[in-house]
């Protein structure tokens, strides 16, 4: 009988203790095992989920939780882009985008969040040219010769494009609005549709990654003419700037951001942007997106919602001066 009301005292003493602390050690394992997540806006294997996957286990060691990455492609990125919107504002959802996310803002009238008011900004990641490639069949070796030729068919020769509102879209009609050349523009799904009717002559002008058309530069297969950035590229240093060949102050520059739920604290906020600079400066990470074509850029929030400002300003202009419409 002792010994049974003994153990009744010990489960009482220790039922009580429970109900005096029931939230600490809840707490404490729900902090340990919270995932975190890097939302992807695009198909897998894109820019943006490469640079994902590379950050994702740099932020797992330094937050000592689990990093995912998650695709949530569709509509011109603004699926992935919406869900980290509507998503908990603590840091732990959080968007990887590009270049087009500054676009839609002016292709889409029914976008279900706001770009602004939902999206708190991070950081600047990184950033890269864009090269004008030509089919070798097309009688021209400089963008001057590439502008005469194009003024002499208006309409006749045609851009190809990742899709209607994509970064490779928008650049090729900044190239024509400044250069006052006429081209027809060709849409396909994705840039490797794209390229398939580029390198067969079919579509014989295109807007496209520096990295990605080295190979075939190197077979013959297509002709670089200029790159679009204001610097010369480290990768093909003898290549010429747009602005150099007479288009001044040409830039459309690739870019990568991170962003996530407006409303998040700003200290979580500062945080991650001290961790994913640390990340993105670390020299194997550094020379790795080096050799793919891209240059680091950290910022700091306010840098990149100032550059988000205007990267909306300048594709609106673009899209409006163009005429471009949701399935144009």
């Amino acid at each position: 009988m002792k010994k049974k009301a003994s153990d009744r005292r010990l489960l009482l003493l220790a039922a009580g203790w429970v109900l005096f602390f029931p939230v600490e050690p809840a707490r404490a394992q729900s902090d340990s095992t919270k995932v975190m997540r890097i939302v992807s806006p695009y198909a897998p294997g894109g820019g943006t989920d490469v640079l994902a996957r590379a950050i994702g286990p740099r932020l797992t060691e330094r937050y000592g939780q689990q990093v995912v990455v998650e695709n949530r492609a569709g509509a011109s990125g603004t699926i992935g882009a919406g869900f980290v919107a509507k998503s908990a504002p603590d840091g732990n959802t959080m968007l990887l985008t590009s270049t087009g996310h500054a676009a839609v803002p002016s292709l889409f009238n029914n976008l279900q969040y706001d770009h602004v008011r939902d999206l708190a900004p991070v950081s600047l990641l990184a950033s890269g040219a864009m090269v004008l490639v030509v089919h070798p069949s097309l009688p021209v070796s400089s963008v001057k010769e590439l502008i005469v030729l194009a003024k002499s068919r208006p309409g006749e020769l045609n851009v190809g494009s990742a899709g209607t509102g994509s970064f490779s879209h928008l650049t090729a009609e900044l190239f024509g609005l400044v250069s006052g050349v006429k081209f027809t523009h060709i849409p396909y799904k994705g840039a490797g549709a794209a390229l398939i009717d580029v390198l067969s002559g079919r579509v014989p002008v295109y807007f496209m990654n520096l990295l990605s058309s080295v190979p075939m530069v190197k077979a013959g297969r297509l002709r670089p003419l200029g790159v679009s950035s204001l610097q010369r590229s480290s990768i093909s240093p003898d290549l010429p700037t747009l602005a150099e060949t007479g288009l001044a102050d040409f830039e459309m520059t690739s870019w990568y951001a991170l962003l996530v739920a407006a409303g998040t604290p700003r200290d979580t906020i500062n945080r991650l942007q001290q961790e994913v600079a640390r990340i993105m400066n670390a020299p194997d990470i550094r020379e790795r997106l080096m050799s793919e074509g891209l240059t680091v850029v950290s910022s700091t929030p306010e840098q990149l919602a100032d550059f988000l400002k205007k990267e909306v300003v300048k594709n609106a202009r673009i899209i409006k001066a163009a005429g471009i419409t949701q399935g144009s």
